[in-house]
């Protein structure tokens, strides 16, 4: 009796899990798939977008002259302030001049007496020139006079060569400026013996309204930004381009530039060319060798499109990619090539169509392939989501200042 009772509850327990197992099963076949995840979509439009480039440069002056004596002397006085600004032609430093002031007496004196043999040796020939032929005067005397004269024509531009050579050597006793700008401290002072064309400077001045500031960009960087202008799509203004200045993370230079110049050439060691640009410098604000970032406006970008940084990841080959909602309502993950930051935003080359959405909000709780709800956002300047108003309709990605890539 007792093994019959076990076997009956054997089957009555066999029969009760059968039983909610079939029920188990019948519920999830029979039941409904979870509901979709809504995410944050931002419809993207092409838009025209400024493109520049940041670049590390210093600046230098526009003009440099070294201030070296070009006659030997005492140095009697010196007449800048030091660090000060001087014109071009301002006296500098003053050399003893009567060694020279006596040389260009010497050399007066010469020229008068080589002129003073000019009017009798003229009167001779022509006076021979009257009496050739007679026996008195022979060719050969007229030839002999002739030649006097011609001598004596010769020493007066001699001597009138030695008088301006010793003009100018007392001229060199004072030194003046060359240039322009602000000039440097002095090596030497009163009193010091100085040399002609020696090797140390007495001072510097450096021309720094303008100034120039050089520039350093990669040759790749070259390339692209020609293939953009060759393509059309990069779109440039007349005139060279124009050039903003970053002193520090937070002071722009007021004034503008314009980029001048660029090397024909690339650094076979960088892989490196260089541009000058230049910039008015009325309250010598900028210095030269001071480190700036330039900010270069290369043109417009027509149709371009803006994806919000925050929306684009990295996989592992460091592609930039980022999530979209396809037509059929499922995540679409794309691979989209960067060109550059634009404030808080990528300037997108390629990987993006017209109306595609792309989403913003939501990412974490979604993979490819998995369908969604998109719901219309806008991103604030900090970049938080908010649903769109249903009065207005959701604006693109808003173009902001480039900072350079």
């Amino acid at each position: 009796m007792k093994s019959k009772a076990f076997a009956v509850a054997g089957l009555l327990s066999m029969f009760f899990l059968a039983a909610c197992s079939g029920q188990s099963g019948s519920g999830q076949a029979g039941g409904q798939p979870p509901g979709e995840v809504e995410v944050g979509v931002i419809t993207l439009r092409p838009q025209n977008v400024p493109v520049t480039v940041e670049l590390p440069g210093r600046t230098s002056a526009t003009k440099v002259a070294e201030i070296r004596p070009q006659v030997d002397g005492l140095i009697q006085k010196r007449v800048f302030t030091e660090g000060g600004e001087v014109k071009a032609g301002d006296l500098l430093y003053q050399i003893d001049p009567r060694p020279y002031q006596a040389a260009y007496d010497a050399a007066a004196a010469a020229l008068e007496k080589a002129q003073a043999a000019v009017p009798s040796a003229q009167a001779k020939v022509d006076r021979y020139n009257q009496l050739v032929g007679v026996n008195t005067v022979t060719a050969q005397s007229l030839d002999d006079a002739k030649a006097t004269l011609a001598q004596a024509k010769a020493d007066v531009a001699a001597a009138e060569a030695a008088l301006a050579s010793a003009q100018i050597n007392l001229d060199y006793t004072k030194v003046v400026a060359p240039i322009s700008g602000l000039i440097s401290t002095s090596a030497v002072t009163e009193g010091a013996l100085v040399t002609a064309n020696q090797s140390t400077a007495l001072a510097t001045i450096r021309e720094i309204d303008p100034i120039n500031v050089d520039l350093t960009d990669s040759s790749t960087n070259l390339l692209r930004i020609r293939s953009l202008i060759d393509s059309g799509r990069l779109k440039r203004g007349e005139g060279p381009p124009s050039v903003q200045l970053k002193l520090n993370d937070t002071l722009i230079y007021d004034k503008t530039g314009e980029l001048r110049s660029a090397e024909a050439t690339v650094n076979e060691t960088t892989g490196t060319f260089s541009m000058r640009a230049s910039f008015d410098n009325p309250t010598r604000m900028l210095l030269p060798g001071m480190y700036v970032r330039a900010i270069v406006n290369l043109g417009t970008d027509e149709g371009a499109f803006l994806v919000p940084q925050r929306a684009v990841n990295r996989n592992a080959k460091g592609d930039a990619t980022a999530m979209f909602v396809s037509k059929d309502g499922k995540v679409e993950s794309r691979v989209l090539k960067t060109m550059q930051s634009v404030g808080s935003d990528w300037l997108v080359e390629a990987g993006i169509s017209d109306g595609d959405r792309l989403i913003v909000d939501g990412l974490q709780k979604i993979g490819d392939g998995q369908a969604v709800t998109p719901i219309e956002v806008t991103l604030d300047a900090a970049g938080v989501a908010h649903p769109v108003d249903a009065k207005t309709p959701a604006p693109a990605t808003a173009p902001a200042s480039s900072a350079g890539g």
